[in-house]
């Protein structure tokens, strides 16, 4: 009997093939045509959004159906709306000022590797990108996950190849292993990976020789300023912390706010029927959550407010919309102020407008790095400074986060694959679509001569000679003598508390005779001294041979 892992990596091998050679005849397909296909594969999963929402949570006890559903309609409704138009094959744009044309080359084979946290709408959204871009898709799913996931791309491929599209266009892997995925990522066919999962997938993604596109996690914090509606704000934040139960990695975690409202921000929230825990179920429910790695517990992730309750040995009441706690400062002192992936909300005071965005700021540093941060304000001129100091790459104001920074509720890129930038190791900031999923070709027509580019000669001989460049190293070739190297050790030594004992007859002795002549002298030499001692002393202090007595190593 073959190993399963043999099996899975068989597998991607000849579904990677049949979708490299499906794309070799779909990279010759005209706009009209892709855009036919796209809009037949999303009108196939339209169709089937409910129920796939709810194999979703039959499969993976994550999340919640009806929330699900919202989710899969925002990638085969809102998103291949948002994609009419929009060109990507074939010539994009002619700039006849600049004589230049933009043409459109797909990048091939797309290796999309999906989550057990967004499934069917995360398969929906990577495949209609993929095909509109004219690329062939190849699917990795969860484990946990794989029977929705491969549903939903079996629904989208049939519809597509029905409107045109070739045979082997969509795959999905049906024996996925880890593995597998990273042969699937590795392949020689893979054109670019978009990968979606936890610190580790990415990580691999990013270390395949690939070009990828894999994001960072989110801890959203949400700053409520004094000029909000609160009643508006605390609606909507509850709105968001609760959508799905938590699962989308941009939903609120962290609640900052002035203190003085405090009272009127915890009465909104219970009215919203939020259960605040005391400090002992506090603890409990960060030591359920929050593993010993400080990773999140998977069991918990996607669980209802009364599920969790019961996991951390309390009680809530069956209406429960989110579990609230207070902390009082963020890091690991405080599990709480750590993304959650669960209905649980924390609530953080402080004195004033400066302090909530720093606080906001260490939240984001610890574990959401460009992802996503909130505001609720009328203040403009406070938005606008929050929004330059968030080290957040997408600011949303007055709105639930998930639901804004995937582009229901707001005007970003419909999306389930949010980069977080350079400061969190990821290749973009956007919200990623089919734009970044082909390459541009220019076509440049000549413009000028090479002379009339530059305002300097281009004749060597007529440029300009310019000031004498002063060697870097000449201020270290200073010539030293042995007794002024013996003295700067002596008071170095001295220095770290360090007797010296007194001169054998006729050698050096540290008195004031030993100063260095010159102040340059005096540093370089001091410099020099300082690095041999320490390594003589590091050294020693580890029980390494002396230089010189066996197998030592020379300084």
């Amino acid at each position: 009997m073959l190993d399963k892992d043999l099996l899975s990596i068989q597998e991607v091998r000849t579904k990677v093939e049949k979708a490299y050679q499906a794309w070799q005849k779909y990279r010759t397909f005209s706009q009209e045509q892709v855009d036919a296909i796209v809009e037949r594969a999303a009108a196939a999963a339209r169709a089937n959004s409910r129920r796939l929402a709810e194999m979703a949570v039959e499969e993976t006890g994550y999340g919640n159906a009806k929330d699900k559903y919202i989710k899969n309609l925002l990638n085969c409704d809102w998103l291949p709306r948002r994609m009419r138009g929009m060109k990507t094959v074939g010539v994009l744009r002619e700039l006849p000022d600049e004589k230049i044309v933009e043409i459109g080359v797909p990048v091939g084979v797309v290796a999309a590797i999906l989550p057990t946290t967004n499934p069917t709408s995360t398969a929906m959204y990577k495949t209609l990108i993929s095909l509109k871009a004219g690329n062939a898709i190849v699917i990795s799913p969860h484990p946990r996950a794989h029977k929705c996931t491969c549903a939903t791309a079996g629904i989208m491929y049939q519809a597509a190849v029905a409107a045109g599209a070739p045979e082997g266009i969509v795959q999905c892997i049906d024996n996925a292993t880890l593995e597998a995925t990273n042969a699937l990522m590795r392949h020689e066919r893979t054109g670019v990976i978009l990968s979606t999962g936890g610190a580790g997938i990415v990580k691999a993604a990013y270390s395949s020789g690939k070009p990828a596109f894999g994001v960072g996690p989110g801890n959203v914090p949400v700053l409520v300023d004094v000029s909000a509606d609160l009643e508006d704000a605390i609606a909507k934040i509850v709105l968001g912390k609760s959508f799905d139960y938590g699962t989308v990695c941009s939903s609120e975690q962290t609640v900052v706010a002035e203190v003085s409202l405090r009272d009127r921000i915890i009465g909104l929230l219970r009215a919203q029927k939020a259960f605040f825990c005391n400090d002992q179920q506090k603890e409990a429910l960060g030591k359920l959550l929050v593993m010993p790695n400080w990773t999140i517990n998977p069991q918990c992730v996607g669980q209802s407010p009364v599920k969790l309750a019961g996991m951390a040995g309390f009680e809530v009441p069956p209406d429960t919309s989110i579990i609230c706690a207070e902390i009082s400062g963020v890091g690991k002192q405080h599990p709480l102020s750590m993304e959650k992936l669960s209905p649980v909300l924390a609530l953080h005071f402080v004195p004033d407008f400066q302090t909530a965005i720093t606080a906001c700021q260490a939240l984001l540093k610890f574990g959401g790095l460009g992802h996503t941060a909130a505001i609720y304000a009328k203040n403009d001129a406070r938005i606008r400074e929050f929004a330059m100091r968030a080290p957040a790459n997408r600011v949303l104001v007055n709105t639930p986060a998930p639901q804004g920074s995937t582009g229901i509720t707001t005007n970003v890129f419909p999306s389930m694959t949010l980069g977080c930038g350079a400061m969190a190791g990821n290749i973009t900031s956007d919200n990623v679509g089919p734009q970044h999923l082909i390459n541009i070709k220019r076509l440049s027509y000549v413009v000028r001569n090479p002379e009339e580019a530059f305002e300097m000669p281009l004749d060597i001989n007529q440029a300009p000679a310019g000031p004498p460049i002063e060697s870097a190293s000449s201020a270290a070739a200073i010539p030293v003598d042995q007794g002024t190297v013996a003295a700067a050790v002596e008071r170095y030594l001295v220095s770290r508390g360090i007797v010296v004992s007194a001169a054998a007859p006729g050698g050096p002795s540290c008195t004031a005779s030993c100063a260095a002549p010159e102040p340059v002298r005096q540093a370089v030499v001091a410099s020099v001294a300082s690095e041999v001692v320490d390594r003589f002393l590091a050294r020693r202090a580890a029980g390494e041979p002396k230089t010189g007595s066996g197998g030592g190593h020379p300084t």
